[in-house]
């Protein structure tokens, strides 16, 4: 799709924008750091530190939230993680080198795997999938 400046498609005006996501964690300072090494950068926040984590995605905003600690207490995270696969949500990241952040992700303690059709997609340490995918793809 072309998008030009104002925020048009095939000559309609989007009535939305994706602003921000937000992801909740049972353990936010491990993902707080697999994330900011994840994405490059530190969260934004200064504020709420101890219940929330916000980063610039490079024009969206991606936030992580702690699971309140009596509904975390009763997740349990394998290690390795179970890919949470019924989620009905995927958050997919745009890279310049695929193979490339592949093993940059597998080196910071990611699963990566390759889809029947070519795509890859991750496996945060609390198990959530997420897939990084090229401009052209």
């Amino acid at each position: 799709m072309t998008r030009s400046c104002a925020g048009l498609y095939f000559g309609y005006r989007l009535a939305m924008r994706l602003r921000s996501t937000l992801l909740y964690v049972k353990d936010l300072p491990r993902m707080r750091g697999f994330y900011s090494e994840m994405i490059g950068v530190k969260p934004r926040n200064e504020t709420w530190t101890d219940s929330w984590a916000e980063f610039d995605a490079g024009g969206v905003s991606f936030a992580l939230h702690a699971i309140p600690a009596d509904i975390a207490s009763e997740i349990e995270i394998t290690s390795p993680p179970r890919p949470r696969g019924q989620n009905p949500l995927k958050l997919v990241f745009e890279v310049d080198d695929v193979d490339a952040e592949r093993e940059r992700l597998e080196s910071l303690g990611a699963t990566m795997v390759q889809r029947p059709w070519g795509a890859w997609d991750g496996i945060d340490p609390e198990g959530n999938v997420f897939g990084i995918r090229s401009p052209e793809s």
